[in-house]
């Protein structure tokens, strides 16, 4: 499944502060539909992910009915992102 979607980017600050897109409504419902088969526990979803010119892997982590991309500094570094800004994300789960 490859989903295409844009969102702002915010930061969590928990214990460990962290930047994240939500995955809007309708593409969560797509990735609830086939969470069974591709979690590997807890809920999270391997997948890869893409922004600009940066691909990389990670885990989407469910919150609040929705999943969650995290964004690491560096991959935020390399593509000149920053709290507030909204990113195009290109999601490949299962492939």
């Amino acid at each position: 499944m490859i989903l295409d979607f844009a969102g702002p980017v915010f930061e969590w600050r928990g214990p460990s502060p962290y930047y994240y897109v939500a995955v809007p409504d309708e593409d969560a419902d797509a990735i609830k539909d086939i969470a069974a088969m591709v979690t590997y526990g807890w809920g999270v979803i391997p997948v890869t992910v893409e922004i600009g010119d940066t691909e990389w892997t990670t885990s989407l982590f469910p919150k609040d009915g929705t999943y969650l991309v995290p964004l690491k500094d560096k991959i935020r570094k390399a593509e000149g992102i920053d709290g507030g800004m909204v990113v195009e994300v290109r999601l490949s789960i299962g492939e």
